[in-house]
């Protein structure tokens, strides 16, 4: 064994310094001499070889092995001896739960994830780190890992229904990748009853041999009490949720109206008519618009924005909360503000007929509907009318109409500027479809609820020319943006939207070529490529299938300072500007182009005021800080996404369960091994049909045609069918809707004849009566196995997660498998293969 000697020299020594008070050996050097040394060594051995022998310096050394071992750098043994983490061979990282028991370690240095057992999931919760050995590689070059350290547990609280059962009380978690039980002793479960929801803090962790202990410290009410989808949901997914004193206090702090001091130092815009467009139910009002033309042709937009940069300042409490949200999480009936009402409704809400405090993007516009010129500046505006989107439709689509020509006359001073917008929209429009962007067509829904907060109805949200107005003049201020931080090498958090990965562009092209369409583009289609499709198709019976599945292959927009442009809307360049009041990137913008306002170099795309304050032209980011806030509100963004989507599963399933055994017409929205979704006609729920509830035969699930064929009978389920079907079932523990096929099924002669196909290329035989009757052991594990996927599917990880996880899934599997015409990965006669982590 070689120790170290003494007189060799900490080469980050000074740095160390430079942090702390009582600097020790850092740690690049503590993992040096561990590896030159030979051997592991105890917390006494390191302080007597690096000549640690200070109380300050002995307990300074301890707390950095402790964090090393966190962080995986070092692993510590059953002999308290600590050792660097590569030259135990042991893979670190962060597991990843299932609904099913099992799990996954999602090593990190990016390398092949490591598969958990149920037993080794135990002693761990979802999102823990570990350190794990490779325990066996499986026959498909599969590892399985063995848990051999929790370097870190990461749930302290969680939330689910308490139930006393024989004498023995525990919490069933609500997130679904959480499969233990928490046992809670008498006196740690309060005045929690049986079946209500309750918040636990873990006051014990797993072990391999010992559940988690837990203690109530909130009780969220009864099961089915009104709202109570949503309190569960904000503390499932960890939304912050109330404010601390210390935003309380600086919140107080802030005058309730604008300040005379405030208005000074910048541009007067009050005697413009801008007006704010929202929807009838809105509270906050974060942009306002006005449109004048040019006298050369094109047109000069204003977009004005809510300054709250102005009342959150970098570093302060409030701005802390607002990154710690990272935005607003908008649930029916309900918002999570990412700041207090004070501001978010009021000081920094472009309210009608009061002054507020603005940053604006004063463009123009050319004839050809490009950007042509801009400029940016702080400003003091005044709305001139709060307008609502119905509204502005009926005043421009509809004028002749007994509501267009009333609201006309209403509104006649800020007429001639609505109409003006209109006529920017028009232009607006068309240099969008020669860009190339993409236009896809959804259905958004809103819930209708009666006065016990019960879904009365669902219905559509319909788009109007409104709507579209607006949208566009955003998308000018946020490209402006884009190109103002560009042009002046400012770092900042771009919106961006990479182009589909090879995988699914793989799978879409295998969709198409059955369908005898072609995406251009090669291997980097653009915008304009699937654009072009899009309005090919359009005229189509099956467009809205081939819409479905060409969506599904694009990526998800995150927040990054890469520039790297954004592929749906076809621009170069994109940031976010727009909403500063729920977004906390757009807030980081405004800071960016703030610190070129107030320089005192003279810019023409700015309005310098007249006293610039230094401290708004100090930029406290830098491209290392942008790209952890660009991941970290990146995540903030999914995870208001996905518990919204849960909120919305669990009263679907609330209000669906009133009709069970009703019957529905529908179209199959997804297709997957073990069956496909449906989603029933204008009530936009959607449920399962399980496979084993289809006919007595072996389907095969073509992943890459989204289709499952009856090897026997030929009958087949495509994406985009039309069925009709009944409610079977309800669970809103579980957020699953089973459906029953109602309808006769289809056969199709290009489905038998593509079985046949595959068949031959798989050298298989038809299968014999025995086959096809002996499947229901693989038939229940596929459905224990999927016993989530349900209602209102998302790619969350909690309950209601499954559908667009197995759709990503499938065509994953396609495209890795481009040259087979069928799938035979149906749940019905085969045992399951290893789920994957997703």
């Amino acid at each position: 064994m070689a120790s170290r000697k003494k007189g060799n020299v900490d080469p980050h020594a000074t740095r160390e310094a430079q942090k702390y008070e009582n600097p020790i050996q850092s740690r690049e050097f503590i993992l040096k001499h561990l590896k030159d040394r030979g051997a592991p060594a105890t917390h006494e051995t390191l302080c007597q070889e690096l000549g640690q022998t200070e109380p300050e310096g002995i307990e300074a050394l301890r707390r950095r092995l402790i964090a090393m071992c966190r962080d995986g750098q070092l692993i510590c043994n059953r002999r308290n001896a600590f050792l660097p983490i590569d030259e135990a061979q042991l893979v670190t990282g962060k597991v990843t739960g299932h609904k099913d028991g099992f799990g996954f370690l999602i090593p990190d240095d990016g390398s092949s994830d490591l598969f958990l057992t149920a037993r080794q999931m135990r002693q761990v919760f979802h999102g823990d780190r570990v350190a794990a050995r490779v325990d066996r590689i499986d026959d498909r070059g599969r590892r399985e890992g063995k848990i051999v350290e929790v370097l870190e547990h990461n749930t302290h609280q969680t939330v689910g229904r308490f139930f006393r059962e024989s004498g023995i009380s525990f919490v069933v978690p609500e997130n679904a990748r959480i499969n233990h039980e928490i046992l809670v002793p008498e006196e740690h479960a309060g005045e929690a009853s049986h079946g209500q929801y309750v918040v636990v803090d873990i006051i014990r962790q797993p072990t391999v041999r010992t559940q988690p202990t837990g203690r109530v410290v909130e009780i969220l009410g009864e099961h089915m009490a009104p709202g109570m989808e949503i309190d569960v949901a904000i503390r499932s997914y960890d939304i912050p949720h109330s404010w601390p004193d210390e935003v309380g206090e600086q919140t107080a702090a802030i005058a309730e109206e604008v300040r005379e001091a405030d208005k000074q130092n910048r541009v007067d815009i009050r005697d413009l008519p801008l007006v704010t467009i929202d929807g009838e139910d809105a509270r906050d009002f974060d942009d306002a618009i006005y449109c004048e033309p040019r006298s050369r042709g094109g047109y000069r937009l204003l977009v004005a924005i809510a300054d709250v940069s102005h009342y959150v300042r970098p570093g302060t409490p409030l701005d802390e909360e607002a990154l710690k949200r990272g935005n607003s999480v908008y649930f029916p009936d309900h918002v999570v503000p990412m700041l207090p009402e004070k501001l978010s409704n009021g000081l920094c809400s472009l309210n009608p007929g009061v002054d507020r405090l603005c940053m604006v993007a004063d463009m123009t516009i050319s004839a050809n509907g490009r950007i042509s010129g801009y400029t940016f500046y702080q400003a003091v505006m005044h709305s001139h009318a709060r307008l609502t989107y119905n509204k502005v439709s009926d005043i421009l689509e509809r004028p002749d109409s007994e509501p267009g020509y009333r609201l006309s006359q209403q509104y006649s001073a800020v007429l001639p500027q609505l109409y003006n917008l209109y006529e920017l929209y028009k232009l607006l429009r068309w240099a969008r479809t020669e860009r190339g962007a993409i236009d896809f067509e959804t259905t958004e829904t809103r819930i209708i609820f009666d006065a016990n907060r019960k879904i009365e109805e669902i219905v559509p949200v319909h788009r109007n020319d409104a709507h579209k107005i607006v949208e566009e003049c955003m998308l000018c201020a946020n490209v402006a943006t884009a190109r103002f931080l560009k042009k002046h090498n400012t770092p900042a958090l771009y919106r961006v939207h990479e182009g589909p990965s090879e995988e699914r562009l793989a799978a879409l092209r295998l969709f198409l070529g059955e369908l005898g369409l072609q995406l251009r583009g090669g291997d980097s289609p653009t915008s304009a490529d699937y654009q072009e499709l899009l309005s090919q198709v359009s005229d189509r019976p099956d467009a809205d299938v081939i819409q479905t599945v060409m969506l599904r292959s694009l990526s998800q927009a995150v927040y990054s300072p890469k520039e790297s442009g954004h592929f749906g809307l076809g621009f170069a360049s994109y940031a976010h500007f727009t909403s500063p009041i729920r977004r906390y990137p757009d807030l980081i913008v405004h800071r960016a182009i703030k610190s070129r306002i107030h320089k005192t170099e003279v810019q023409n795309d700015v309005v310098t005021p007249p006293a610039p304050d230094q401290e708004l032209a100090e930029y406290p980011y830098d491209y290392a800080r942008l790209e952890e806030l660009g991941e970290h509100t990146s995540i903030t963004e999914r995870r208001a996404d996905d518990a919204t989507r849960d909120v919305m599963a669990w009263l679907k399933c609330e209000f669906l369960k009133d009709h069970v055994g009703e019957e529905y017409g529908g179209v199959i929205a997804a297709v997957v091994p073990f069956g496909f979704f449906v989603e029933l006609a204008d009530i936009y729920i959607e449920g399962l049909v399980h496979v084993s509830t289809l006919s007595g035969d072996y389907f095969h699930h073509d992943a890459a045609k989204h289709r499952l064929i009856g090897e026997r009978t030929a009958i087949s389920f495509r994406l985009g069918d039309e069925v009709r079907v009944r409610v079977a079932r309800v669970g809103l523990e579980d957020r699953k809707i089973d459906l029953e096929l109602v309808s006769q099924p289809r056969r199709r002669k290009a489905d038998r004849e593509a079985l046949e196909v595959s068949r031959h290329d798989r050298g298989d035989k038809p299968r014999g009566r025995k086959d096809r009757g002996g499947n229901k052991g693989g038939r229940d594990k596929a459905r224990s196995g999927n016993r989530k996927a349900g209602a209102g599917s998302t790619g969350s990880g909690k309950r209601g997660s499954a559908k667009a996880e197995l759709v990503a899934e499938a065509a994953r599997e396609a495209a890795r498998k481009p040259g087979k015409k069928g799938g035979k990965g149906s749940a019905t006669d085969r045992k399951p293969k290893r789920k994957s982590r997703k």
